[in-house]
């Protein structure tokens, strides 16, 4: 298959999970009448705002490639959206990135304030293992995925890489580059690395095939977080949905500060190589090269 069928391929795939996966998401959470509906509303305009949902599709496409069915997974698909979700709520507080827009709308809490925005994150962090514990797996294995999950979104995953990041930048410190490697391993690259593990553990498999899509995984995160830090220089706002310039403006640590864009563009292609590599080792992985060769070539 070439790239121009892969791409083709990515895109019927990624069509047909939206079609399921969107009326799947929106009916998780209560719509009127609550006694708390504020934060109810909070919750659902920042998690149907739209997206890529590269994360849930990233899981149900490395299920499938396991032999399973999307349907099984569709409740850790969300769940992990929904952690997701949170960690962009928070990340935008003014106590974080202190940033008014987020997917071309005002952010939570410019709409609903600091303090329902903070319960918004936390009231999806706790819908999202709620929600996972619905997967229709085998219990032991459902164990195993929500281990993932939590791993992932935990100390040694996102929260942890987001926690080294505000106190680099509290401290007016410049990370290097291991240590900005480090960083985005967990800040960025945890959730895709979870997704695809949580995918193929939700399957019950492990050992070699595990370890080549986890490889595969972490090559993403790197390509995805790199592209990232160019578009926060030369992306588009209308693009984009968010504000451009914002990591300059919070005197962070990025690719794009340590490197020039050229040798930016470089760095991409190199761990897009990587990923497309360890893609290939495994059977019936058209779709995670086509995803790997897009997010290389994102505009937003």
């Amino acid at each position: 298959m070439n790239r121009e069928q892969r791409a083709a391929l990515l895109a019927e795939e990624m069509m047909a999970f939206q079609a399921l996966f969107e009326p799947y998401l929106e009916g998780l959470l209560p719509g009127e009448g609550l006694e708390q509906q504020t934060v109810a509303d909070a919750m659902r305009y920042s998690l149907l705002a739209g997206g890529k949902r590269i994360r849930p599709f990233l899981l149900v496409s490395c299920h499938k490639l396991c032999g399973g069915e999307p349907g099984q997974v569709l409740p850790l698909a969300a769940a992990l959206e929904m952690i997701h979700t949170y960690s962009l709520i928070h990340d935008d507080l003014p106590c974080m990135d202190n940033d008014d827009y987020r997917r071309g709308r005002p952010t939570s809490h410019k709409v609903f304030g600091e303090a329902m925005a903070v319960l918004a994150g936390d009231g999806l962090l706790t819908a999202a293992f709620e929600t996972a514990l619905q997967a229709r797996v085998e219990p032991a294995l459902l164990c195993k995925a929500v281990q993932e999950l939590g791993r992932a979104a935990g100390l040694f995953g996102m929260l942890g890489g987001q926690s080294i990041d505000v106190e680099s930048e509290k401290k007016r410190l410049s990370l290097d580059e291991a240590q900005m490697l480090r960083m985005y391993a967990m800040k960025t690259g945890a959730l895709l690395t979870g997704a695809c593990r949580i995918g193929f553990a939700a399957a019950g498999v492990s050992g070699e095939r595990l370890e080549i899509v986890t490889e595969y995984a972490r090559e993403l995160g790197l390509t995805f977080q790199i592209v990232d830090d160019m578009l926060d220089k030369t992306g588009d706002f209308a693009l984009l949905g968010k504000p451009i310039g914002s990591d300059e403006k919070n005197q962070k640590t990025t690719f794009a500060t340590l490197y020039s864009l050229e040798q930016c563009e470089a760095l991409a292609r190199q761990h897009t190589e990587a990923a497309v590599g360890a893609a290939q080792r495994l059977p019936d992985s058209d779709v995670l090269v086509a995803l790997a060769e897009y997010l290389l070539e994102r505009k937003k």
